[in-house]
């Protein structure tokens, strides 16, 4: 009986290990996570600052995010649960700092979700000039999130297979951007290196400091990778591999992208919402034009589908299993989605959908921010006392990876305006409510 109980309880364990993300998937889902529209609708931003030089700034955030990256490795050996910056704040400073990253990671969420409907909107005006109005700009991204919202009442069956066609859709059109457009590069449109603008004003510091912000946002993603850990095979091991072969990938990809539109546009790339598809039309035709165009629209509508489930869920899951959030926002459906959840990321989604797509990558950089300090801190702690050890990858270089991460993370709080900040306090502030009037007793 014994052995027949013990084969039952290996099939089962096998059964469940079959429907959970390998490394390949995980090392996909990373790829997904990072290359969202700021790939395709950024590269003029970085250019307006820094010129020809944008390639080297580029070059220089990968490398300042890869530390940060290579501290949720790191944290990612240590824990096997699901939650990321979260769970590892969590268990390093307690459940209010707990509660607080999780509260920013709802709202980074909810941030991700109104910044690609508005990217959609973007994309599509240059298709269909109506969409430029102003009644369009606040109906179709309010609309968009209702309509998934909708979708996510009912189940999450679609979730995967959009997910998939648009990851695919998005490594499809960037490689096919690449390699047709590195054909029609001219080397007079590298020179001169440094723009006049900042030459001219002696503010180079600056200049930098807005392109850095704006490439540090095109990374961000990468914090998302560890949140779904428990889906996945190994994630002790897994994780912290995917995530150092995810941000060599996506760097490459990043500094070919903007090397090849800037051959292909020069100084005019700032003249165009959509750099990549109109270096496309300029460069081989209105039929490659045509092709960016449906790869990005697909892309921005893939990401915006998966954000739109994975926020909820994640409110949900705070709710629900820790404690971290109101009962009430974990309540689910007879179709088993966190309703509650859903229409509270729909509502904040849509208030924020009337900034600026510029505005809402700014917020997104620094919730980022907010989560990687106390993720960076929880690095050095446990490195201290040992109270969780790695399990498969161990940072080197004692407290140098850690330390120069922190300096850099701090460096981002002074390229943010002051109307990005004040909408980060009253986060908190409402967080610091919600914890001491419905969270602090459970």
């Amino acid at each position: 009986m014994a052995t027949a109980n013990q084969t039952m309880t290996t099939n089962v364990s096998s059964s469940k290990n079959k429907n959970k993300l390998s490394f390949i998937s995980i090392y996909f889902l990373g790829i997904n996570a990072i290359v969202g529209s700021g790939a395709f609708l950024l590269p003029q931003e970085i250019y307006k600052n820094m010129g020809v030089m944008s390639i080297a700034v580029l070059l220089c955030a990968a490398i300042t995010v890869s530390m940060i990256a290579l501290c949720y490795a790191d944290l990612s050996s240590r824990f096997s649960g699901s939650g990321a910056a979260w769970l590892y704040s969590y268990n390093a400073f307690g459940k209010f700092t707990g509660f607080q990253i999780g509260l920013f990671s709802w709202f980074l969420g909810c941030l991700t979700l109104s910044a690609e409907a508005i990217a959609l909107l973007r994309t599509l005006k240059n298709i269909f000039p109506i969409m430029g109005s102003e009644t369009v700009k606040i109906l179709f991204p309010a609309s968009l999130i209702i309509i998934l919202a909708v979708i996510n009442m009912f189940g999450t069956s679609l979730v995967k297979l959009i997910n998939s066609i648009s990851s695919a859709f998005k490594v499809f059109i960037i490689l096919f951007f690449i390699v047709l457009g590195a054909f029609f590069i001219k080397s007079t449109n590298f020179s001169p290196i440094v723009p006049s603008t900042v030459t001219d004003t002696h503010s180079f510091v600056s200049h930098f400091g807005s392109a850095f912000s704006v490439v540090f946002y095109m990374f961000s993603g990468f914090s998302f990778i560890p949140v779904a850990a428990a889906q996945m095979k190994n994630p002790e091991k897994n994780i912290p591999k995917a995530l150092i072969y995810v941000m060599i990938s996506v760097t490459v990809l990043y500094t070919l992208v903007q090397t090849v539109v800037i051959g292909i546009l020069g100084k005019n790339i700032v003249n165009y919402d959509i750099p990549i598809a109109e270096a496309m039309k300029i460069g081989v035709g209105e039929w490659a034009y045509a092709i960016i165009i449906m790869g990005m629209l697909i892309s921005i509508f893939g990401v915006a589908f998966a954000v739109s489930f994975s926020t909820p869920a994640l409110a949900s899951s705070l709710a629900e299993e820790h404690n971290l959030l109101p009962p009430s926002i974990g309540k689910k459906n007879k179709y088993g989605a966190p309703f509650v959840a859903v229409i509270m990321t729909s509502i904040i989604s849509i208030a924020m959908t009337q900034f600026s797509y510029i505005f809402l990558v700014s917020c997104i950089v620094l919730v980022s921010f907010i989560q990687y300090v106390p993720s960076i801190l929880a690095v050095i702690r446990f490195k201290k006392n040992n109270q969780f050890p790695t399990n498969g990858f161990s940072l080197k270089g004692g407290y140098t990876v850690p330390v120069l991460a922190l300096g850099i993370s701090m460096y981002l709080l002074t390229n943010f305006n002051l109307h990005v900040v004040l909408v980060m306090v009253l986060v908190f502030v409402l967080g610091v409510i919600i914890y001491f009037t419905k969270i602090k007793e459970k």
